[in-house]
């Protein structure tokens, strides 16, 4: 018999594989709680340390980046849908494989800017030729890639915030998700790149096969479409895997609020309700982007003020009982920072979800070592403010 799960039951379950129902216990460390969330995105860095920080109790923005830039047991990198992320450095092998293993359209790019494959397999050898043992910045990067490569590689032929770039750098990400680039500490105010440890990558079915087991321990009942969507692969590719997956009895079927969808194998058992409790999430945090349906984790009028144009990430959410019910910003002044909370729908939190708001705001300074002061009130500020 086709086991029944609800939503509230789903996000019940989600919430605590993501130490989000509860922080992970002392002792977890930084790329335990990374690999829980299968990667955090790391586009602004900060954002990246409230994910990690909110999802315990005495891990801060240092630990963050202690683990990153002095243990390297973080790696920051292309990760799913070649945006970069924060990854466990133990996982490499993993996420290494199963990236590259996902079928890659022709791009956006024009016939005369596009880089062929062929083309594309010397740009990341160059890469990672290039970065072995040292860091360079995108400049010293770009002629090293030339020299090894040739010219083609620097004509400035790709259309990029108002100017060109070089053609090589549109499979600047192939490079991070192949592990022949990842950051490195900044120079100043310049970005550099380095080479992450060399290691032997799994092979490719065995890392597209435990990435799926993974994403439907963390994220699941979920689908083949939500799979796709989740790391930007087509849908053919997607529906393929399941079907070959489920035929090994890896996972299985089950109902999710009346449509099919998947867990791993036996990974049947969820809570008998839904999940009470006040979380803030801060900007693309995991949860926000791969929970899926997505109109059930926004309903109503957060479908409208959360998202943008339907997609998640852009706006910092407050969750309430597993659903998002507001939005909202911090504003960092010195060695303090104003924490707004604006409740959607002119709803009104009770006693006891102010009370948990407050030490979810209290815990955002914690991560961030900033004073704390919650304001109740509108957020005015756009997307990625």
């Amino acid at each position: 018999m086709t086991v029944t799960i609800s939503w509230h039951e789903a996000s019940a379950r989600r919430l605590e594989r993501q130490f989000l129902a509860n922080p992970a216990a002392e002792g977890t460390t930084v790329p335990d709680v990374v690999s829980a969330m299968l990667g955090a995105h790391a586009q602004v860095l900060s954002a990246a340390e409230l994910s990690i920080g909110v999802r315990s109790t005495g891990l801060t923005r240092t630990d963050v980046r202690a683990a990153l830039w002095e243990h390297r047991s973080l790696v920051k990198t292309h990760g799913p849908r070649g945006t970069v992320h924060l990854l466990p450095a133990r996982e490499l092998p993993l996420w290494t494989s199963a990236l590259t293993a996902i079928p890659s359209g022709a791009g956006s790019f024009a016939p005369g800017v596009r880089v062929t494959d062929e083309q594309a397999r010397q740009i990341v050898a160059a890469i990672g030729d290039a970065l072995d043992g040292v860091c360079l910045t995108i400049d010293e990067l770009s002629e090293e890639v030339v020299a090894r490569t040739g010219s083609w590689a620097g004509d400035l032929v790709m259309p990029a915030f108002q100017g060109l770039w070089p053609r090589w750098r549109q499979v600047m990400h192939r490079a991070g998700q192949s592990g022949a680039l990842c950051f490195g500490p900044d120079r100043g105010r310049k970005v550099t790149y380095t080479r992450p440890p060399h290691f032997a990558p799994l092979p490719a079915t065995e890392a597209v096969t435990e990435l799926l087991r993974r994403y439907l321990h963390a994220y699941g009942p979920s689908t083949p479409a939500f799979f796709a969507k989740w790391l930007a692969a087509p849908d053919g590719w997607a529906g393929r895997l399941f079907g070959r997956l489920a035929g090994d009895g890896v996972i299985e079927e089950v109902d999710f609020e009346g449509a099919p969808a998947w867990v791993v194998a036996g990974d049947k058992e969820f809570p008998s309700g839904g999940w009470k409790g006040v979380r803030l999430l801060p900007y693309f945090d995991a949860y926000a982007i791969a929970a899926q349906p997505r109109q059930s984790l926004f309903p109503g009028e957060a479908y409208r003020r959360a998202l943008a144009g339907g997609q998640a990430g852009n706006y910092p959410v407050l969750l309430v009982d597993g659903v998002t019910a507001g939005v909202w910003h911090q504003r960092r002044q010195g060695r303090r920072t104003t924490v707004t909370v604006e409740v959607l729908g002119g709803g009104e939190l009770t006693a006891r979800q102010e009370r948990e708001l407050t030490e979810q705001v209290e815990r955002v300074g914690e991560v961030l070592q900033a004073r704390p002061e919650l304001v109740l009130g509108e957020v005015k500020v756009g997307p990625h403010a």
